[in-house]
């Protein structure tokens, strides 16, 4: 009996694997509702789920919800799964979604993702599994709106402080992993969700270690401890070698993000558009990516990713221009007595924002721009910076869906508490475009708008527009099922097999 409990015990164990990710920054807030940050959002993502998702090809599929229909223009129904356990065992239903809208809509969170909600005019449940979503006119993004996470209304419906709340470390999700650790700068343990309603994940357990030093990740990954991760061009093209080749298989594709320079448009020195021209005349960006991404990135032109219908090919990145950008200055009243002087804030477990500042700032110079830089560690960065605006400039980058939507970041209501329009952006033109767009369902007509809107920003120079990375995955060869798709190539990891 001994000798088959045993038995047992060395199967299991051999039979468990364990995917060693990392993780650059520690999660602020896990409730997904007000998960604002990178690594917030990546760990809240393995732990809940929405109603609908994208496909490995983009297109928009169920998740909680089994099904989804338009009973006219503006109004969607959502028919539940019934098989779908919170995974501390308590069953989802209606009363569920009615909750996250009615909490996400509230005053008493404050997240940039209530603007998602803005044209829902009601919710409610035609019954346990079925719920009604009216809109107050049709609504380009009707059906992303519920990409939005679903939580627990048992968990949280007596909670009096929802932004306080012990959830936010500790949450009960319904997605295909649990949490089963997390202190601030430890490493994160997610075990797979036994009762995940999809299917139960072939990896049993996945460890987030925590590497705010960049060449951490990349030793780990040359000695093999991490089963994906991310590399930068320099690394790619001059750093790894036939072993480092022979154990990770790369992965390489554009990403859906860009870096920006912004200005506090709520500080007078960034107020004369003279002066943020003359910014924008003064850097190379042609040269920010020769040096930093060694040809694996380009240029970005505006706010919107190429290839999506809100993109506008015929913006191109100004040249630099030393000349006019001393002029444009010497126009708003600065000289090299006065010369223009401002800081840039970003984070530093960011090697490629380190230099990209520091790059900036030698192009700057160049015009008689001094800039001064300042790095901090990413959640006192957000917390003590960026949300509370207390900042001249900032480099930052943004990680775009699939389906544009300019609200959250562009609309002058976007620069409210909790909204991610931290700049202070405004243009009347391009609030009207935005509200116009939102009702426009006509793909053709859409992009039309979006591409006037891009123009508009672009020409505002509210941010400089810096680059657009590719994105290098490495990823053990000895996992199967990996496949890359627009989504990148951890998409599918719930399938995934460690052998």
């Amino acid at each position: 009996m001994k000798k088959l409990i045993l038995a047992i015990f060395l199967t299991l164990n051999i039979s468990a694997s364990t995917l060693h990710l990392s993780i650059s920054s520690n999660p602020g807030k896990l409730n997904p509702l007000i998960a604002t940050d990178s690594a917030s959002g990546t760990i809240a993502d393995w732990i809940f789920d929405a109603l609908l998702a994208y496909d490995k090809d983009g297109k928009i599929e169920p998740r909680l919800a089994k099904s989804y229909h338009f009973k006219n223009d503006t109004t969607l129904i959502f028919h539940l799964r019934k098989d779908v356990l919170w995974s501390d065992g308590y069953p989802f239903d209606a009363e569920d979604v009615l909750f996250t809208y009615n909490l996400i809509t509230s005053p008493k969170i404050y997240t940039p993702y209530s603007s998602e909600f803005r044209y829902v005019k009601s919710v409610r449940a035609l019954d346990r599994y079925t719920v009604e979503v009216q809109y107050k006119e049709p609504y380009f993004k009707a059906l992303q709106t519920w990409m939005t996470s679903i939580v627990p209304k048992h968990i949280l419906e007596h909670e009096t402080d929802i932004m306080t709340s012990s959830f936010n470390q500790h949450p009960i999700g319904t997605g295909a992993y649990t949490l089963d650790g997390f202190e601030i700068s430890k490493d994160i343990v997610l075990k797979a969700n036994r009762n995940y309603f999809r299917r139960v994940p072939k990896i049993d357990e996945i460890v987030y270690h925590f590497m705010p030093d960049p060449s951490t990740e990349f030793l780990m990954l040359k000695s093999h401890k991490l089963d994906v991760g991310s590399l930068t061009p320099l690394q790619l093209e001059r750093q790894i070698d036939q072993n480092f080749r022979s154990f990770y298989d790369v992965y390489e594709k554009i990403s859906q993000s860009y870096t920006y320079l912004g200005f506090n448009l709520n500080n007078p020195k960034f107020q004369d558009p003279r002066v943020r021209e003359a910014l924008s005349l003064a850097i190379d960006r042609q040269e920010l990516v020769d040096i930093l991404f060694f040809g694996h990135g380009q240029v970005c032109t505006g706010p919107f990713m190429p290839g999506t219908f809100a993109y506008n090919a015929k913006i191109k990145a100004p040249a630099q221009n030393i000349e006019k950008a001393k002029r444009l200055l010497h126009e708003a009243g600065y000289d090299a007595k006065h010369p223009f002087t401002f800081e840039i804030v970003t984070n530093s477990n960011n090697a490629i924002r380190v230099y990209a500042t520091q790059i900036i700032q030698y192009q700057m110079a160049k015009a008689g721009v001094k800039v001064k830089i300042r790095t901090m560690e990413w959640q006192a960065f957000l917390n003590t910076v960026v949300m509370p605006r207390k900042f001249e400039a900032v480099i930052l980058g943004w990680g775009l869906g699939l389906m544009p939507d300019a609200y959250s970041i562009w609309h002058s209501e976007g620069s409210k508490k909790g909204g991610f329009n931290f700049i202070s952006y405004k243009n009347d033109k391009v609030d009207k475009l935005i509200k116009k767009a939102e009702r426009t369902i006509d793909r053709k007509e859409l992009g039309k708008i979006y591409r006037e809107i891009f123009a508009l920003i672009v020409h505002d120079n509210p941010y400089l527009f810096l680059y657009i990375p590719n994105s290098i995955t490495v990823v053990n060869k000895k996992i199967q099922n990996v496949s890359q798709s627009i989504l990148g190539v951890m998409h599918n990891v719930i399938d995934w097999i460690k052998p």
